[in-house]
């Protein structure tokens, strides 16, 4: 029996943070950081890809100078327009969420060498289609299986307890976001790559695509109190995000990172406006180590199993 049919049958794991009264300031530059907030940040993805794609600028460097800038924004934002108050990183876990964030990177890394490896560099340098054409392909594509292995990190028992590792934090902000099992990351980014250099997507699509993927992922998982409204639909945001974190299974859908239409097609689709979790985190906190205890973490995976996992929520 999963976690998700426990609950239905009405064992209920105390919850261990709940969120706390959200952030009551509402003079107008917050406003219009509220407002603005996003289109901004999809406004510096159009012309870093621009740019890059027009200068020919190197991906090595491209992507991680601008997802060191996604970030700093964000973070920014958080303190701006916070959500709650109550979910900044104090001392201590800012030092964890380095580490991890740190452990991440590497995840990301080795699953690039991996996918060259594998397929060797396949992907057309020069686009063989008009990049109208390749860059919603490529984000589509990649975009499923993202999803899909999102989805099977959550219901697969094996899988969970490599994925499990992202949702121990009982708070969601930009900072946690590189919590992650460098194994999950392997998995979940070389399927996807892999699946983008088979598809005989060119490197510029994947760049562009990738700029884009970064951002939605950091700004999905970031304290701010930005809501996007009918867009909602569209693409993936904080407000759904943070019932994918709730302990509610219920409403712990919505998979997807950057566009929302997989969670509607696949009936994961959980939001409405003024939806809002109670808590967030594990729904059985025992079942992992503490986001501090890094090494147990990593080595989760491989520990005997004394009692059933609390399997995907």
């Amino acid at each position: 029996m999963n976690e998700r049919e426990r609950s239905a049958d009405g064992e209920n794991h105390s919850a261990a943070f709940s969120v706390g009264r959200k952030d009551g300031s509402d003079n107008s530059p917050a406003r219009l950081l509220r407002v603005a907030g996003y289109p901004l940040l999809l406004l510096a993805v159009l012309l870093v890809a621009g740019a890059a794609l027009r200068l020919r600028w190197d991906p090595a460097w491209v992507s991680p100078l601008f997802l060191i800038g996604v970030i700093s924004y964000l973070a920014l934002l958080e303190r701006l327009i916070p959500y709650d108050r109550t979910w900044h990183p104090d001392t201590k876990e800012w030092r964890w969420y380095g580490i991890w964030f740190l452990l991440t990177m590497a995840g990301s890394g080795l699953a690039q060498l991996l996918v060259a490896v594998a397929v060797g560099l396949i992907s057309p340098v020069e686009p063989t289609h008009p990049l109208g054409v390749e860059i919603p392909g490529a984000l589509l594509a990649g975009s499923l299986v993202s999803y899909l292995v999102h989805w099977m990190g959550h219901r697969n028992a094996l899988l969970w307890r490599l994925h499990g590792v992202h949702h121990v934090p009982e708070k969601v902000n930009v900072a946690n976001n590189g919590v992650n099992h460098v194994l999950d990351v392997v998995l979940a980014q070389g399927l996807v790559q892999l699946t983008l250099a088979l598809l005989g997507f060119s490197r510029p699509a994947v760049l562009v695509v990738g700029l884009f993927v970064a951002a939605q992922g950091y700004f999905v998982h970031a304290n701010v109190d930005v809501r996007i409204g009918p867009l909602n639909h569209l693409l993936a945001s904080p407000e759904q995000h943070r019932l994918h974190h709730s302990t509610d299974l219920s409403e712990a859908g919505h998979y997807g990172s950057d566009l929302a239409c997989w969670d509607h097609l696949f009936g994961s689709f959980t939001w409405y406006p003024g939806r809002e979790p109670t808590a967030v985190g594990l729904h059985d906190p025992a079942s992992f180590p503490a986001t501090g205890e890094i090494l147990a973490a990593l080595l989760h995976p491989w520990r005997r199993r004394t009692a059933p996992d609390g399997c995907p929520e």
